[in-house]
């Protein structure tokens, strides 16, 4: 058995791999190699360099491993008509997420932003304006691992959360939950609105000028989900018109930024390049979800960890 990996890991991991699993023979190319490709029964991906074409190239292909969450760039239709196994690492990234979410939220309540500008400029300022993150309500967009990580830590802080999602069935740490046609009902009342939804056809352009409307004025806005929850122009009136108070975003329509984005020139949001998962413990989390559904694998059981519904596209 061919396993191939399109992203480099560290040596150690290799070894590790290729101890617990002797008789699969790794390939870790570091890249979509081709020559691969027609062997390999697994790739591992982070799923943005899979087309249709390669897939009809993986003759042998039965599993697509996704090293990430959101699947959007990825040939789905195909997978699906090849009946290929497709699973993620969804759950792993709500760690740094929730914490990174929890960063920026407190240096916007703690006015940090200014105390950095003021200690840049050499000016002794108490005029900064802060609040208290305590006593505030919080709208999470997509309640499941990530978002019930994030109404945890909030919850902490003496936040009241609204859990949001298709169904509106209840989900950890939240105070009370909705669905996405309920919403509209409880965004006057949230100080924060945060989204951690993936990409699928129910979520593209959910959120309209309208939403934005009956957001506070001082509200935060925050997107580390997918870019395509808003037309960026939307956004961009909001923030323009004072609508919202601050937005801060993870992800965006089109990435990279190009460096003449009109975000970067406005004072009320803040840009993160598509990072707030990053961490140090990325990698070895998604091995422990591989090596536990690759035993699974070998042993013929279906009941793997995080399988993807192709049609639905999560």
């Amino acid at each position: 058995m061919v396993v191939l990996f399109t992203f480099k890991i560290k040596e150690e991991h290799e070894r590790q791999l290729r101890e617990e699993f002797p008789d699969i023979a790794f390939r870790f190319a570091g890249k979509l190699d081709v020559d691969v490709l027609t062997e390999a029964e697994i790739i591992v991906t982070y799923g943005e360099d899979l087309s249709e074409n390669e897939i009809e190239q993986a003759k042998n292909l039965k599993w697509v491993m996704v090293a990430s969450a959101g699947l959007e760039k990825m040939p789905l239709r195909k997978l699906e008509e090849r009946k290929i196994l497709v699973t993620n690492v969804r759950g792993i990234h709500k760690t740094p997420m929730a914490e990174s979410v929890l960063a920026h939220i407190l240096s916007l309540k703690r006015s940090l932003p200014k105390i950095y500008e003021f200690q840049r400029e050499g000016e002794w300022s108490k005029k900064l304006g802060s609040s208290e993150l305590k006593g505030s309500t919080a709208i999470i967009l997509g309640p499941g691992a990530i978002g019930s990580e994030i109404g945890r830590l909030l919850q902490a802080f003496g936040v009241f959360t609204i859990g949001c999602n298709r169904s509106g069935r209840l989900s950890e740490h939240m105070n009370e939950m909705i669905s996405f046609e309920k919403l509209i009902t409880r965004l006057p009342d949230a100080d924060i609105i945060i989204s951690v939804l993936p990409s699928t056809p129910e979520t593209k352009g959910l959120l309209t000028a309208v939403h934005f409307d009956d957001m506070k004025d001082d509200a935060i806005f925050m997107n580390f989900g997918r870019g395509d929850l808003v037309d960026e122009q939307v956004l961009i009136d909001a923030l323009d018109q004072q609508k919202i108070g601050h937005a801060v975003l993870d992800v965006f329509e089109k990435e990279p930024l190009t460096s003449d984005h009109p975000f970067y020139r406005m004072a009320n949001v803040t840009v993160s390049p598509h990072v707030s998962s990053h961490s140090s413990e990325y990698i070895p989390r998604s091995l422990q979800v591989f090596t536990y559904n690759l035993r699974k694998w070998l042993n013929g059981e279906e009941d793997v960890q995080n399988k993807i519904d192709l049609k639905r596209g999560y």
